[in-house]
């Protein structure tokens, strides 16, 4: 049974409560919005927080918060960083859930996030709404910022033997600051690895044309899965990616990216995402083949849920 209540939270006074047996997600409305928690009940929050930032409801400068949140890419500064510290409208009918945002004074753009439970899984739709009198061109941009400690697990393509297949696959992109040498990655043949690391120094990112349908991370025993749609014909930003991962030694962030969209006046862009949370599973095997088979009956359950409409 779907339950939702108003609830306080980290120092904000209006935040919701929603939950499906022993999972449950926190909704700040005060800024936002942001699914700031992630979690089972009694269970440590999957999702990073930024203490120093927990109950702030004014500011001129952007806040992460942590948690669960809607961009818009391409990512460009300032406009990306347009601070979100308005109230978040909500509906609650039939057992979905509806936040809404304010439009953005900055980019004219308003957010909102359609959250609901399906067969086991969390069902999200992320809306961009252009409000301007002009046309844009934009992408949905999903970040869920995890809490450290953990391993971003990555499915890479297919293997097959020269010169069975001669085309080329997997892309992938790096930006400036990644270092492919840095210990925090494991290239694997069948997975690529991004292990957060509280000790480590600097920051890294790469982003992957992710054909799959889904991007893992795993930390205590809890893994988080999210689906990743891919549309073959569209044109994705960051050359191309519809899947990034970034670290910091305090979070990492699993991103999905919807295609880049040319919005009319009042036009939206729809990006969906499905998530799932296992608990209570034994440690993730270091070696490809290990991880393989313990990913696979995962896998094959969270893609059994159902495909993006």
């Amino acid at each position: 049974m779907t339950r939702l209540e108003e609830v306080s939270y980290r120092g904000w006074p209006h935040c919701l409560k929603l939950s499906n047996g022993p999972l449950e997600m926190i909704i700040t409305l005060d800024v936002g919005p942001r699914i700031i928690r992630l979690g089972i009940e009694g269970k440590p929050n999957l999702f990073h927080e930024f203490p120093e930032q927990a109950g702030q409801r004014s500011g001129t400068e952007w806040m992460s918060f942590g948690g669960h949140r809607l961009w818009h890419a391409p990512e460009v500064y300032p406009r990306t960083y347009a601070p979100d510290f308005d109230p978040v409208e909500y509906q609650w009918k039939d057992d979905v859930l509806t936040l809404t945002s304010r439009a953005e004074p900055s980019t004219g753009l308003s957010k909102k996030i359609v959250v609901s439970f399906d067969r086991g899984r969390v069902h999200l739709r992320h809306h961009l709404i252009n409000h301007n009198p002009w046309t844009i061109e934009v992408a949905p941009w999903c970040l869920s910022v995890m809490t450290p400690g953990g391993v971003a697990v990555v499915p890479q393509e297919d293997y097959f033997p020269h010169p069975d297949v001669l085309r080329p696959a997997r892309p992938l992109i790096l930006w400036h600051f990644t270092k492919m040498n840095d210990p925090r990655f494991v290239w694997g043949d069948s997975f690529i690895q991004l292990h957060g690391d509280r000790q480590a120094v600097g920051k890294q990112k790469f982003g992957v044309t992710n054909t799959k349908g889904w991007a893992a991370y795993f930390v205590d025993g809890h893994l988080f899965m999210k689906s990743v749609a891919f549309q073959k014909e569209a044109r994705y930003p960051d050359l191309g990616r519809n899947c990034e991962f970034y670290t910091e030694p305090d979070f990492l962030e699993v991103e999905t990216l919807g295609p880049l969209t040319k919005l009319e006046p009042e036009g939206e862009a729809v990006h969906e995402e499905f998530w799932r949370v296992w608990n209570d599973l034994p440690p993730l095997p270091p070696d490809d083949p290990a991880l393989g088979k313990f990913m696979a009956p995962l896998v094959s359950d969270f893609l059994a849920g159902g495909k993006h409409a």
